[in-house]
């Protein structure tokens, strides 16, 4: 027997677990009801708008931008709405009201233009603006969206229908008044903002990577965290980071390494409140020619050369030998000998923590005193912590969402496009399993911090095999030899694989997808759009939403960053030509600039029916039926 589309099960002789864990829930036949009459409903309503965005890389004053604007969705609904009522000046500055409320109040005031009309006026659009952008939510869930402090006045105003007659009208026109004559319009402006922002943009999902280049990663957490709705999937710099907060000394010499490469130590001085100076001091005596900044980027890349070194040497399963070649330096000819006997000329023959003809690996007393200080920094940051508790909180690997495949980087493959084995402490693992594993043991090293977790970190940043890297990094060629040719860093096969349609399909059904429907959406690998490159692969199975987001790749890409959308209609990228900032919005110069690309348009509008959670309703509804039966036919007796 089946109700509205929903299986009804027969209850059993007697009531499961189940059953009488839903009777404590729902006592009474008169509260099923209700909530069946709720569920049922609400698998009608289209389904909610996903955005999904990768690549961050510390570009925290275009994130902010986007953030506030929702990827430019805020003013198409604004020309939507009052397209005919307002002028595109107009609407430009309304649009600045809403992404940036306090400032644009702030500039209104110092201009003398914020009077009372003023505040009237835009209370009135931004309650017209929430009511249309409502329309797609049950009414328990935008009281959810709205700020707490105002949250009754504002359910008022968004339920009182002034058009129905004339008392609605007067109690309406009251209520927008008293705002207004009380002093409270600047706050109404910004709980409505609040609003409208949650209403366009019901789950955001972030594909990986907030730290690198960028100067703010600190910030755009921070913003995040406020974020009603979001979940991350762990770019190869997060898990960097992550490993270095929780005492991974190579994770650390590598973060530190790599800020001081890309002159990006403000994020972890003022950031995060760990200090420079002990490593530049010691810097400066090793390398007293060079200058402060540089004299530390080649004293800690020597430290970590040697951590890297004996993490791999204990690790022989990282299989990333590869990277372990101090020992290949030839000191008296100031040469390489690389695996293989090739010779290449050092950039450099100044070594002034290794003693030649010792060995290369051992840390001097002075390196273990500097890299000490550095690990009870980064592991007694307080804001560092808090930011990488909710990295594991709100992360994983990968996330299967709606359809859509979500993961940073790639599955390991061989070049036949076949799921590579990985053998790691004498089992085999690939694809979903292998992820699966990788995350586990990223967990353990939050759990327990213990050096085999916390190596694994380092392994899932950097390593040939990791699927949130998948690629041989060069990091010692790079830094001491001169031969660029040495460079290369050869990539896993999926990334080239992943234009051909039988291996997306094969990927999805490895994760328990829909091949011939699913999507995978990847990040990590600039989508170079100057010279032709396509974001959307294997028509349109694979997508590759990183598209520059950071301005030192803007150069790379050519473009600034990728949004891509999932609504009631299907699937759309946005191509960010141009993100603006909180100055240029207010000076009215500057909002968002894209180019929209409809990847897949379905035939009907999409419901909550159709998502991951409405599937998880109709189980529900299916146990509700099942309670309602054992109401009525006395297995269970419902509270009077």
């Amino acid at each position: 027997m089946g109700r509205g589309g929903i299986g009804m099960v027969r209850s059993a002789a007697r009531p499961s677990k189940v059953l009488r864990l839903l009777a404590e829930k729902y006592p009474t036949k008169e509260i099923v009801y209700e909530q069946l009459i709720y569920l049922q409903s609400r698998l009608a309503l289209p389904k909610g708008i996903e955005h999904f965005l990768s690549d961050l890389h510390g570009e925290y004053e275009s994130f902010f931008h986007i953030l506030n604007n929702c990827s430019g969705v805020i003013r198409e609904k604004v020309e939507y709405v009052f397209g005919t009522r307002m002028t595109r000046a107009e609407q430009a500055e309304f649009c600045t009201l809403i992404y940036y409320p306090k400032e644009k109040i702030e500039q209104m005031r110092e201009t003398r233009r914020a009077t009372p009309a003023w505040y009237r006026a835009n209370l009135e659009r931004l309650l017209a603006l929430a009511k249309l952008m409502s329309f797609k939510y049950p009414a328990s869930k935008v009281s959810g969206f709205i700020p707490a402090r105002y949250a009754s006045v504002i359910v008022e105003l968004m339920t009182t229908r002034p058009e129905a007659d004339a008392a609605q009208m007067a109690y309406w026109q009251r209520l927008l008044s008293a705002i207004v004559q009380i002093d409270a319009g600047a706050d109404f402006i910004e709980a409505f903002a609040v609003l409208i922002k949650r209403l366009a943009v019901d789950r955001l999902h972030i594909v990986g990577d907030f730290f690198d280049r960028g100067h703010r990663p600190d910030a755009i957490l921070d913003s995040l965290m406020e974020h009603p709705n979001v979940d991350i999937e762990w770019g190869n710099h997060d898990l960097l980071w992550m490993g270095a907060a929780l005492g991974s000394e190579a994770c650390i010499a590598t973060v530190v390494r790599n800020s001081l490469r890309y002159g990006n130590t403000d994020v972890l001085e003022r950031g995060y409140g760990i200090s420079m100076r002990p490593l530049t001091t010691f810097a400066a005596h090793l390398y007293p020619d060079e200058r402060p900044i540089r004299a530390a980027e080649r004293a800690i890349t020597m430290m970590l050369f040697k951590l890297e070194g004996a993490l791999i040497a204990r690790n022989p399963d990282f299989q990333m030998d590869g990277r372990r070649l101090l020992h290949c330096i030839d000191y008296r000819s100031s040469c390489a000998v690389l695996p293989g006997g090739r010779r290449c000329e050092l950039e450099h023959a100044y070594f002034p923590t290794i003693e030649e003809g010792s060995d290369p690996y051992v840390l001097t007393e002075g390196e273990q005193a500097i890299l000490a200080e550095l690990r009870t920094a980064f592991t007694e940051s307080s804001a560092l912590r808090r930011h990488v508790d909710y990295l594991y909180q709100k992360g994983s690997l990968y996330n299967c969402a709606n359809g859509n495949l979500l993961f940073h980087g790639c599955v390991p493959l061989h070049a036949d496009g076949s799921l590579r084995e990985i053998v790691f402490g004498g089992k085999a693992y690939r694809g979903r399993a292998w992820f699966d594993f990788c995350e586990r043991m990223a967990r353990e090293a939050q759990l327990y911090g213990e050096e085999p977790a916390l190596d694994f970190l380092y392994f899932l940043w950097c390593g040939r095999l990791s699927p949130a890297s998948g690629r041989e990094m060069k990091t010692f060629e790079r830094a001491l030899l001169s031969d660029a040719s040495t460079w290369k860093e050869p990539a896993d096969p999926y990334f080239r694989l992943i234009d051909t349609e039988e291996t997306c399909r094969m990927v999805l059904e490895e994760f328990g997808m829909d091949g011939a429907r699913g999507h995978i959406i990847n990040g990590h690998v600039p989508v170079k759009v100057k010279k032709g490159e396509s974001p959307v692969k294997a028509g349109g199975r694979a997508i590759v939403i990183d598209g520059g987001f950071c301005r030192a790749y803007h150069t790379k890409t050519g473009i600034a960053g990728y949004t891509l959308i999932s609504n009631s209609r299907g699937l759309r990228l946005l191509q960010h030509q141009k993100v603006a900032n909180v100055r240029e919005a207010l000076r009215g110069s500057g909002d968002i600039e894209s180019v929209a690309e409809t990847v897949e348009l379905q035939a009907r509008h999409g419901t909550v029916g159709d998502t991951d959670e409405g599937r998880a309703m109709k189980e529900e509804i299916t146990d509700l039926y099942n309670l309602l039966l054992a109401y009525q036919n006395g297995m269970l007796k419902p509270k009077e």
